[in-house]
């Protein structure tokens, strides 16, 4: 029988100590933020911001917490070695969202359901919007966010204002793509149930900014419920 070999282990060389302020500065530059946009998704004050950021200030738990929130990611990446990552570093994600599900705003003007809410950083953001908004003076200011924008009409009819062009009607099946930071609104054009699928190229936590600035949307994390099936065609199911 061989010798019973003894256990060896390797203590690596201690690396650098995470530096939460570090990867604040680099996420930060990384999205084209100002410390006063992240003071303002946050809630901490500017000059604490850049006190973090220096390494001049001790992170409470608190601080990191609304950080995290502020910047969308893990409370985990703020103690990485590593320099955050790119979009280009995601590869091979995937997201299914069941019917009815997703992250849903409620506002004067849309039912708003966002499908693939979990993941972060997405390149494109897919929205499903039930327009209730009948008139411009209903829908009062445009909305603009940064990026560009692809809108199909899934039910009903709409018309699309822009502060450049006049009014485009669109109906069930038709398309349209545009440039978003051009004021926009969509109006329903049909009587009964008007709904679009937007697909997005900016960040969603600006979308939601927007759409929050607009006309004071509530956010109800909850789950979306879709109208249900009359009493005749649940019991012909």
């Amino acid at each position: 029988m061989p010798a019973k070999r003894s256990k060896t282990v390797i203590v690596a060389a201690p690396a650098a100590a995470p530096n939460p302020g570090v990867a604040l500065r680099a996420l930060r530059r990384q999205r084209g933020w100002t410390l006063a946009e992240i003071g303002a998704r946050t809630g901490l004050p500017i000059s604490t911001l850049s006190k973090i950021e220096n390494g001049k200030m001790s992170l409470s738990f608190d601080k990191l917490t609304r950080i995290a929130q502020g910047l969308e990611v893990d409370i985990g990446e703020l103690f990485s070695n590593q320099p955050p990552a790119g979009n280009d570093a995601f590869s091979g994600r995937r997201s299914i969202t069941r019917a009815g599900e997703g992250y849903a705003i409620r506002t004067e003007n849309y039912d708003h359901l966002y499908p693939a809410s979990e993941l972060l950083n997405k390149r494109l953001v897919p929205i499903i919007a039930e327009v209730r908004a009948r008139s411009l003076d209903e829908f009062g200011e445009l909305i603009r966010h940064s990026g560009e924008e692809f809108a199909m009409v899934l039910e009903g009819a709409i018309e699309l204002h822009t502060e450049l062009y006049a009014p485009a009607r669109l109906e069930t099946g038709d398309s349209i793509y545009f440039d978003s930071a051009m004021g926009h609104a969509y109006i329903a054009a049909a009587p009964g149930r008007c709904r679009v699928l937007a697909v997005c190229s900016g960040g969603e936590a600006h979308l939601r900014e927007a759409m929050a600035r607009q006309d004071g949307a509530r956010h109800d994390a909850a789950r979306y419920e879709p109208p249900r099936p009359s009493r005749a065609r649940r019991e012909d199911g």
